[in-house]
């Protein structure tokens, strides 16, 4: 008796794992391709605020390498493409912002679209899904760029706020 459910025991540990292992193959056989269509686009910019930018060379660089993500067709591609992302941003992080946007609110903007940055590659190193990250790294960069929009039409006199 003890022998007869050692042995039904065993077979059901074996087909418990049977199931599991191919459930993670077909995740892994699925996952391959992305889809960009539902992702948010680029917000855009402001002739005032872009006649600043431009002359800023490393957000170019930034600029360049973020149009690279509507062109990724599968995991690998979007790996390469945010680690193109991490470095354009570490060199816009230590560059020299203009003056206009020298302030906490743009450095807010551009850490919180580097920690969404990085969440992918954390999805894209532990294999999982990536379309919900990349959405909320758009919409960061979207918040990014509408920041300099915002900064260029204030017409808000600071210093009436600040004075005494």
């Amino acid at each position: 008796m003890q022998r007869l459910l050692w042995i039904i025991g065993c077979l059901l540990l074996l087909a418990s794992c049977k199931r599991q292992t191919g459930e993670i193959a077909n995740e892994v056989a699925t996952g391959i391709e992305i889809t960009n269509k539902e992702w948010p686009k680029k917000s855009p910019i402001d002739a005032k605020a872009q006649a600043i930018l431009g002359s800023w060379a490393e957000y170019q660089a930034l600029e360049t390498s973020f149009d690279a993500l509507y062109t990724v067709e599968n995991r690998e591609d979007l790996n390469l493409v945010v680690e193109g992302l991490i470095e354009a941003e570490k060199t816009l992080e230590q560059s020299t912002y203009p003056d206009k946007f020298a302030i906490p609110q743009v450095r807010g903007r551009q850490k919180m679209f580097k920690t969404f940055v990085l969440k992918i590659q954390g999805d894209l190193f532990y294999r999982l899904d990536t379309e919900t990250s990349v959405v909320e790294m758009v919409n960061a960069y979207n918040s990014f760029r509408n920041q300099f929009n915002i900064i260029v039409n204030n017409t808000l006199d600071t210093k009436l706020i600040l004075d005494e």
